[in-house]
């Protein structure tokens, strides 16, 4: 219990300070909502409609949103490694550009979102057939247990990556509640869910007394992770 103990303190720590990061720096379209797609389509198809955006300014920042993901930052602010390299420089025709690439970047997100919640249910079907499972036919449960596990660590990791590393919209984020801070909300809990489950599972080996409560962490990342994406639909 010493061991699950400091394990829900670790996950309370990265909680709080995933939430600080998202109020503060997060912007509104980081994961696509079907009309937040839409909107980067038309932003992007159009050179005439970005370039009256920026306000016919020649200072590199108006190019940019003022808040930022500290991962965008990371490759897309104004000293961020693209701009670095000279692999992306920092011009309206480069912000449009990008904006493509933002767009495939998040309908590549939102597929991918879609693959893991598919993993999540084969992976709960799996789930309870192994905790009644016994001798051989657990040993194969197991197996495509952890099969699937794997699956899912890669493809939820991958849709994470890629709405940590699109290039930042044109505006900023917009004020008061929304839908889009709702299912990043949600993506705190779930990925704390994630963490939560996958320490418990080696946990697991050495002390069979934590199913139950890896059992409950699997199910509350799966419901965060579903409500996550239907807060997208409305």
């Amino acid at each position: 219990m010493k061991q699950l103990t400091n394990v829900l303190l670790i996950l309370l720590t990265i909680s709080v300070s995933a939430f600080g990061q998202i109020t503060s720096e997060t912007p509104r379209d980081t994961v696509p909502a079907p009309g937040a797609v839409k909107d980067s389509v038309a932003a992007a198809s159009s050179a005439d409609d970005l370039l009256a955006g920026l306000s016919d300014s020649t200072e590199t920042q108006e190019l940019l949103p003022h808040k930022m993901l500290f991962t965008q930052r990371a490759f897309w602010g104004p000293k961020g490694l693209l701009r670095s390299l000279k692999a992306a420089p920092l011009t309206p025709e480069g912000r449009i550009k990008e904006l493509k690439v933002r767009r495939a970047m998040l309908v590549t997100h939102q597929v991918g979102g879609f693959v893991t919640l598919a993993g999540f249910v084969a992976q709960g079907l799996l789930g309870a057939k192994l905790y009644k499972a016994q001798g051989q036919e657990y040993a194969d449960l197991k197996k495509w247990h952890e099969r699937s596990a794997t699956f899912i660590n890669i493809t939820y990791g991958t849709t994470l990556a890629l709405a940590l590393t699109t290039p930042p919209p044109i505006v900023g984020p917009r004020r008061g509640f929304t839908t889009i801070k709702l299912h990043k909300y949600l993506a705190i809990v779930h990925l704390s869910g994630m963490i939560a489950t996958n320490v418990l599972a080696h946990m697991i080996e050495k002390d069979f007394t934590l199913k139950p409560y890896h059992r409950a962490a699997a199910y509350a990342t799966f419901g965060a992770y579903a409500a996550s994406i239907i807060a997208l639909k409305f």
